[in-house]
């Protein structure tokens, strides 16, 4: 007898989970600002999860395990089911964002070596920045976060050259983690133009949903560049 599926819904993607596998589906909604700003446009879905697809197979080309199994249909890509890590793991290459307000450094200038930051994944706590320290308080292991930020800076060089290949810097970018039904942590979540700045390398002009964020021009138009951009993406 088969059980019936578990279904979860974020403010991003709708999470199907049918026994060892996932199915997670891109919504067309956007969120900015902890869901206080929001909106939607018709193919976002579509985008981030062929987006998705594409910089996954890129990465387990080179060595990264990822939860990608296949794409069912434009919006949904099919994965392995994981244990989430409750952490985010953010790597910064250039100074955007909130770091702007802890570093003396000059907006959008690049930084002498790329940064990784942790956040507790906790809605009530605001997701807070923590480190190593602050994670085994929540049962994370020294050892998880060695592995974990050790598989981060390894995305991070796989897709900078990548990107750069087709006018693309990448910025900064979140990442997400868990664990499969063998104990081995995977990379999983999205990478998409919602969780990555992508900037164009001759003009910095943003590809991503700081366009939405800052009213920096039509959103659509920046995702669907991202994209065509990165189908050109040798894997």
């Amino acid at each position: 007898m088969t059980s019936e599926p578990i279904i979860y819904e974020g403010k991003a993607k709708i999470m199907k989970i049918i026994g060892d596998i996932a199915e997670m589906t891109f919504k067309d909604s956007l969120t900015a600002f902890n869901g206080k700003k929001r909106s939607s446009f018709d193919g976002k879905g579509a985008i981030n999860a062929e987006i998705s697809y594409i910089l996954f197979k890129l990465l387990e080309k080179h060595g990264v395990n990822t939860h990608l199994l296949s794409r069912k249909d434009e919006k949904t890509l099919v994965v392995k089911k994981l244990e989430m890590i409750p952490l985010e793991v953010v790597v910064r290459n250039y100074v955007a964002g909130s770091l702007r307000r802890r570093v003396l450094l000059e907006e959008k200038s690049k930084l002498p070596f790329p940064i990784v930051e942790l956040y507790y994944k906790n809605d009530e706590l605001g997701d807070p920045m923590i480190n190593s320290y602050h994670a085994r308080l929540y049962g994370i292991s020294e050892d998880t976060i060695s592995e974990i930020e050790d598989k981060a800076l390894r995305v991070n060089e796989i897709l900078t050259k990548a990107l750069e290949s087709v006018g693309i810097i990448l910025a900064d970018f979140k990442l997400e983690f868990g664990y499969y039904k063998d104990g081995k942590i995977l990379l999983g979540d999205e990478i998409s133009p919602d969780t990555c700045r992508f900037w164009d390398k001759e003009t910095m002009r943003s590809l991503d949903k700081d366009v939405f964020r800052f009213d920096l021009g039509d959103v659509r138009k920046a995702y669907l560049e991202a994209l065509e951009r990165i189908r050109n993406v040798k894997i």
